[in-house]
């Protein structure tokens, strides 16, 4: 039991962390509450027509289709806020994790031992509380609208791979950066930021060769007169690959992509098996194009610095906050020196690790608009330079196949695009590209 201690006055800072946190968890469930909500409405009151920049090629039948599978998740999406923020609440104000950690310390004792089993516990009955909501996404709403293509089986593998993967992974870097909390002096947080930025680095080169075969199948590209042309786009736009590939999407969902993976000489260029099935050759170049445009413009380089940025302050923060007891208290965890015993000694580094990574998403919540607005710029300036590099009339075509085979909606919410979408709407992004019809040019967009 912790030694007594006087009561908190109401203007101490673990008081006031108390409150600020608890406010700002409120009013970030409520603000996600109701952009969810305007989602919903918005796209259920246009879900009887077409719009009309897109009438004559996107279906009616289609357009429902995506309204109610983006409802369907967007509905689901308010139970999981809501069990997510009383699951938050739980591990925090409520006492989980101090409960947690007391019940290892008895258990373990202080030490690395207790410090890595905090972690792992947290880790695993986090993802115990997540599996129905898992569960329901994959087999419930992704099954309803024919995108899953996962058997149980199947579902249990990726489960037990992505588990040991993520201890293989996980344990070493914690218990490194764990170590460097406890023996590399005040600057601790700038020696264990500079291994977490080499550990992703290393992540980038050594993912496609070694993690991502573990889950899929990557064959070469067959296809010759795509492989031609695709090695055309990548020599005029200066790019070096390792590779093309084809990857075995198709085994899990019927959602269609491509992307670029790896970093240096690593790269590597990936189609889902399903977009080569769903696009032209001159569409899967557009698309690849668009992807280049990332490349040229440096979006991934500029992406890379901001979070070498953002990891070092957040990092220093912590270097910070872990010295403070009312961090501590103030979000509902009596740290070890508090203790009686053994305990008293026992360090608090995984508890300041698991406690920042809790408390850090609900402040940071009210400024992800401006980094998903970041991000459809980088999407328009790829457009732009996909349609410099191949046919724009491919790269709107491919665009519409995989908004209607996706069933992605062409009526969302505006707000909540400006809050969430890290890709323009379609409306947006279509109205700047050549599309055979005149329709487009004179829509300005939808009605709010």
């Amino acid at each position: 039991m912790p030694p007594s201690t006087p009561a908190p006055s109401l203007l101490s800072p673990s008081v006031l962390l108390t409150l600020v946190f608890a406010a700002a968890l409120l009013a970030g469930l409520a603000l996600r509450l109701w952009l969810a909500s305007r989602q919903i409405r918005h796209v259920a009151q246009h879900r009887s027509t077409v719009p009309a920049a897109f009438a004559g090629r996107i279906p009616l039948a289609a357009h429902q289709k995506a309204a109610d599978y983006t409802v369907a998740k967007a509905r689901f999406s308010l139970l999981e806020m809501a069990l997510s923020a009383a699951v938050l609440l739980g591990w925090t104000l409520l006492g989980g994790l101090d409960a947690l950690n007391r019940a290892l310390l008895t258990w373990l004792g202080g030490g690395m031992v207790q410090q890595l089993a905090l972690l792992a516990a947290f880790a695993a009955i986090s993802g115990l509380i997540d599996l129905p909501a898992t569960l329901y996404q994959t087999f419930v709403i992704e099954q309803r609208f024919g995108f899953n293509k996962m058997t149980p089986r199947l579902w249990l593998a990726d489960l037990a791979k992505s588990t040991l993967m993520g201890a293989a992974i996980g344990l070493p870097i914690a218990s490194l950066i764990l170590w460097l909390m406890g023996a590399a002096g005040a600057f601790w947080w700038l020696w264990a930021w500079g291994a977490w930025m080499a550990f992703n680095l290393l992540l980038m080169v050594i993912y496609p060769l070694f993690i991502a075969p573990f889950f899929n199948q990557f064959k070469p590209l067959e296809d010759a007169s795509l492989k031609e042309r695709v090695t055309a786009l990548m020599q005029r736009c200066g790019f070096a690959a390792k590779g093309l590939f084809v990857m075995d999407g198709s085994r899990r969902s019927a959602h269609a992509n491509a992307y670029f993976t790896g970093f240096g000489a690593a790269k590597r260029v990936v189609f889902y098996d399903t977009l080569l099935r769903q696009l032209n050759v001159g569409e899967v170049e557009a698309v690849l194009a668009h992807e280049l445009g990332h490349f040229k413009h440096r979006h991934i380089v500029k992406r890379i610095a901001g979070l070498f940025a953002l990891s070092l302050a957040g990092f220093a923060l912590l270097g910070w906050l872990s010295t403070q007891v009312w961090f501590y208290t103030g979000l509902g965890v009596v740290p070890n020196l508090m203790l009686e015993g053994v305990a008293g000694s026992a360090p608090n580094d995984a508890l300041a690790l698991l406690l920042f990574l809790l408390a850090a998403p609900v402040f940071t919540v009210f400024i992800s608009p401006l980094f998903a607005q970041l991000s459809r710029r980088h999407e328009f300036e790829a457009d732009a330079y996909a349609m410099a590099q191949a046919d724009g009339r491919d790269l709107a075509t491919a665009l519409l196949k995989l908004y209607e085979d996706n069933a992605s909606t062409l009526t969302p919410d505006p707000v909540y695009v400006k809050f969430y979408y890290s890709h323009p709407p379609a409306v947006e992004r279509l109205a700047r590209m050549p599309i055979a019809t005149a329709n487009t040019a004179a829509t300005p967009g939808y009605s709010t």
